[in-house]
């Protein structure tokens, strides 16, 4: 069974780095190579990398990626704690309709709003701007955000928050100073998950942002393509740019993101 098991681990562990490896050894190919094979090049390429990065203006769009990412992630941490506190804590009768009908948003594409959308940011002057990929991605990730907190607070003992309320301590207090200590691994992989959908977002950054010089990266990615569409290695190049970001985010975090996705109890 133990043996099994690593097998298991091994055949999941290759499909995820097989197609890394193959964007990676396209991306060294010379680039006159049309077709190129999974076999490590006699003599790697690595101008392709600087090519890639010159001709798309990559350094523009990642840091636009990361304006609109760090822009995203602490304003929808916030609110989906604030929220997720106040459902998981409140006695109301509307606490369930109101929880049910945020849920809704889980279900609600981005095609469905993307036109609507375009033209109320166009009336308050918002297009090609960062924050008209901001303002709509805190307000798409809220429902995930706020099912996500309140599961924690309710996990939580109820006793944490009897004692601190016969202490004398207020709801802003309990939250602070008791409540939040015990949610950093769940902060840490609902920001981590933020920060992905926020960088990889491509839709709204190609119609929100018309401006080149201020798409994201994965927008700049798509034109890219468009304009090298056979020029396979350069492509390639230009992919492992725009992903490293998030390997190295989530290499940083990783310990913090497994030990939130299986946290189940209070220890």
């Amino acid at each position: 069974m133990k043996h099994l098991t690593r097998l298991a681990l091994l055949v999941a562990a290759a499909t995820v780095l097989f197609p890394f490896l193959a964007i990676l050894t396209a991306a060294l190919q010379p680039q006159s190579n049309l077709s190129p094979g999974l076999e490590w090049p006699s003599d790697p390429q690595w101008g392709n990398f600087a090519d890639a990065w010159t001709t798309a203006g990559f350094g523009a769009l990642l840091r636009s990626s990361a304006v609109v990412a760090f822009g995203v992630v602490p304003i929808s941490l916030v609110l989906a704690t604030l929220a997720g506190y106040g459902l998981a804590r409140s006695t109301s009768r509307l606490n369930g309709p109101l929880f049910a009908l945020l849920m809704l948003g889980l279900a609600l594409p981005y095609e469905a709003i993307v036109i609507p959308l375009y033209y109320d940011l166009r009336a308050v002057g918002l297009l090609d701007s960062h924050w008209s990929l901001i303002l709509p991605l805190v307000g798409a990730f809220m429902p995930f955000g706020v099912f996500w907190m309140r599961a924690h607070f309710e996990s939580l003992p109820k006793e944490l928050v009897e004692a601190a309320s016969i202490d004398g301590a207020s709801h802003w207090r309990t939250l602070v100073s008791i409540l939040l200590p015990t949610a950093r691994p769940a902060l840490t992989t609902l920001g981590l998950l933020y920060f992905m959908w926020a960088w990889n977002q491509f839709l709204l950054a190609l119609i929100l942002i018309q401006d080149p010089a201020k798409r994201t990266a994965p927008a700049g990615l798509g034109e890219f393509v468009q304009q090298f569409g056979r020029n396979v290695p350069l492509l390639s190049a230009g992919t492992i740019i725009v992903i490293t970001p998030i390997v190295v985010v989530y290499l940083f975090f990783q310990r913090h993101f497994v030990k939130g996705i299986l946290q189940g109890a209070v220890k």
